[in-house]
């Protein structure tokens, strides 16, 4: 068919907001070793437009500081050539400490690379949105 996979979405998704931790200095696996793990309780993808082969995307990522009760991010795929939006979507995280006991978001990042000022879940600001271009 010459169209991406749906369930591809979700791994763009996943790489956006991984690159936005490591674009604030804080790499996902330096939050799990700090003890904190961020399951997804909740994930939706509205689809707008096919995504296909040889598309260049740009991956927006945003933190949606209005959610309370863990972190919420927001996405958009784009197609580089023309900005085109193909999907817009979200996943909710839950935040467990090392005992897997869920709580409020830590404050393990303020975005400069030293990882300790402001709540990870109030990263908002030059940092607050992180896009990243990738090909499939």
């Amino acid at each position: 068919m010459g169209i991406a996979y749906h369930a591809n979405y979700f791994r763009w998704f996943e790489i956006g907001r991984s690159e936005m931790f490591r674009s604030l200095g804080l790499a996902y696996r330096e939050i799990e070793k700090r003890g904190y793990f961020l399951p997804i309780s909740e994930v939706g993808c509205k689809f707008l437009a096919p995504v296909r082969y040889d598309d260049l995307l740009v991956i927006e990522t945003t933190l949606d500081t209005t959610f309370r009760g863990g972190m919420k991010f927001v996405y958009r795929i784009l197609k580089q050539a023309d900005g085109t939006a193909l999907a817009k979507g979200f996943t909710r995280h839950a935040f467990l400490d090392k005992k897997r006991q869920s709580g409020p978001p830590p404050r393990i990042c303020d975005g400069s690379g030293t990882g300790d000022a402001r709540p990870l879940s109030r990263l908002d600001g030059p940092g607050g949105m992180q896009q990243g271009l990738f090909g499939f």
